[in-house]
This record gives C-alpha cells, sequence and structure tokens, in this order.
C-alpha cells in the first residue's frame, strides 16, 4: 500500500532529513544542490535517489562549474512506504545515502553501515 503525500509536504521531509544531518558533516558539502524529482529515470524506474556530480576525494584542487546534484525520486518512495513513519525514515536514508555519495562513500560501505 503506497503512501500517499503531496508534493511540498514531501519536500518537507526531504529538508527535514538534510537538517538531521550533523552539522560538521553539513558544513562539509560543497556546491551540491537537492533535488526532489517526481520519477526516477525510466530506465531504473525503483530508483529512489541519485548523486550526480563529481564526488569530494575525486575533485581537482580548482574544480568549478555548476553544482553536483542530488536527486530524491518521491513516487517510488511513495509506493514503496506503507506508512507515513516508514517514508520518513525511507527519506532519511536515501537522502544520507546520496549525501555519503557526495563525499565518495561507495554502496558497499553504505550497505555496511545500514543506509543501502
Amino acid at each position: 500500500m503506497a503512501v500517499e503525500l503531496g508534493r511540498a509536504e514531501f519536500e518537507e521531509l526531504v529538508g527535514e532529513a538534510l537538517d538531521e544531518i550533523p552539522e560538521e558533516i553539513a558544513a562539509l558539502i560543497d556546491n551540491v544542490v537537492v533535488l526532489v524529482e517526481d520519477d526516477a529515470p525510466p530506465d531504473d524506474p525503483t530508483l529512489l535517489g541519485l548523486y550526480d556530480g563529481v564526488s569530494l576525494p575525486d575533485r581537482i584542487a580548482n574544480h568549478t562549474g555548476l553544482p553536483d546534484r542530488i536527486l530524491i525520486f518521491r513516487r517510488p518512495l511513495l509506493e514503496m512506504c506503507d506508512d507515513l513513519d516508514d517514508l520518513v525514515d525511507e527519506v532519511r536514508i536515501t537522502v544520507v545515502h546520496e549525501v555519503a555519495h557526495h563525499f565518495g562513500i561507495d554502496d558497499d560501505r553504505l550497505h555496511d553501515l545500514g543506509y543501502a
């Protein structure tokens, strides 16, 4: 059973998840924008989030340009959750997972940490 939640309320959940990131870590996030998209890419419709950019460890010293993007996909998250509490947890996990990619943490390590 999918959760029903409007886009504005969903964006608030994403904002709350970002606010839960410890300040000392949040201060290190550099040149990243977090966006909510309704749907995941057609080639992977169950994808919950995506980091699109160059992770901090892979950046050259004079890295410039457009900001990296973290995309959070609303409909796949709504469809996988049974209730609002489940959705809040999954949004938090997805946001932390994608932010971790910004720091160069790979999926295997995120799985070990419980954020896969």
